[in-house]
């Protein structure tokens, strides 16, 4: 029965493994999925702010053009002030040249705003290049790690498999039996150390004489309680 307990172990490590080959599969995909929008969102980020800039440079273009018209109209309407000759021009003539003035101090204005955001915008773009190139290339050789693992699950559950029917095929069947039965019942864990007297799965108290019929190892013996096959490990279980 000793040997019986050594492969009823083996099979519980066995078990425990395919079942996070089972879960790796749901797990790597989403793990690598976050991976894929981490390096779309670093580049979003890049391009829209590159465009922020084109935009911001074209804005600087267009009002430094503005600026250039309206003080060419600014400099034509005070040479016109020397030709004035009756107080109804003169007050046209101010009229536009004051309209002149303030679309110029309005153009100043957007104008240094404008330099100043493409200042930012050149240093954000500065510093996004260096994060985007940071998460392109570390999220690459992670997203490269975890390709090769869901490469190689297929065949590390066939080989998992194979080492199953081996060690199934050793146990007597209404061993096996029990400890499929607990196994789905327990969720996946079934052959269970005794420890301070008590089973570690329900932690209920064996009694003594159970406790040392388990320690001699020459039957499986089960939990009263919970099902549970039971296992004596001198280390853990006094």
């Amino acid at each position: 029965m000793r040997n019986d307990l050594e492969l009823l172990l083996k099979l519980q490590v066995i078990d425990y493994d395919l079942g996070e080959l089972e879960r790796s599969k749901d797990y790597l995909p989403d793990m690598m999925g976050n991976l894929d929008r981490e390096i779309k969102e670093a580049k979003t980020q890049l391009s829209d702010t590159t465009k922020q800039l084109e935009e911001a440079r074209a804005t600087h273009k267009s009002l430094d053009l503005e600026l250039q018209t309206r003080e060419a109209e600014l400099q034509k309407y005070q040479q016109q002030m020397m030709s004035i000759k009756t107080n109804k021009e003169y007050d046209a003539l101010v009229a536009e040249i004051d309209s002149l003035k303030e679309q110029i101090a309005d153009r100043e204005t957007r104008v240094l705003d404008t330099i100043e955001l493409i200042e930012s915008l050149e240093k954000g773009i500065g510093e996004l290049q260096e994060k985007e190139s940071q998460v392109v290339e570390n999220n690459q050789k992670q997203l490269h790690i975890l390709q090769e693992k869901m490469d190689s699950i297929g065949d590390k559950v066939a080989s998992k498999q194979e080492s199953r029917q081996e060690v199934t095929a050793a146990i007597p069947k209404p061993t096996l039996s029990v400890y499929e039965r607990v196994r789905r019942g327990r969720g996946g864990r079934a052959v269970v150390v005794v420890k301070k007297g008590a089973c570690s799965a329900c932690f209920k108290a064996l009694t003594p004489k159970k406790a040392q019929d388990i320690r001699r190892r020459d039957k499986v013996y089960t939990c009263d309680h919970c099902g549970s096959l039971l296992f004596w490990d001198d280390e853990i279980s006094k």
